[in-house]
């Protein structure tokens, strides 16, 4: 089975998120919430109860005269059933 989680999100509002019990992870972009769900399930051993998906676009930037764009991003926030908690996050 293929991981589909990249990294998680270290921010100040994933870690207040996690008091209720949501984690949030950069994922694949082709990964669709099934394949997200069995992959947290895998990984650390809890139980979702639901996974949100969230895609960002990537912001278009200018260096001189050369236009690009930075990469696309697609985050998941999984939500684990009650009294469920990941230990540690690497």
């Amino acid at each position: 089975m293929k991981n589909f989680i990249k990294k998680p999100v270290i921010s100040e509002k994933s870690f207040a998120a996690e008091e209720s019990g949501k984690y949030i992870f950069h994922v694949d972009p082709r990964a669709n919430k099934n394949m997200i769900t069995e992959s947290v399930s895998n990984l650390f051993g809890v139980k979702v109860e639901k996974v949100n998906i969230i895609r960002i676009p990537g912001k278009k930037k200018r260096v001189g005269k050369i236009f690009g764009k930075r990469n696309d991003i697609k985050k998941a926030v999984v939500t684990l059933k009650k009294g469920e908690k990941i230990k540690e996050i690497k």
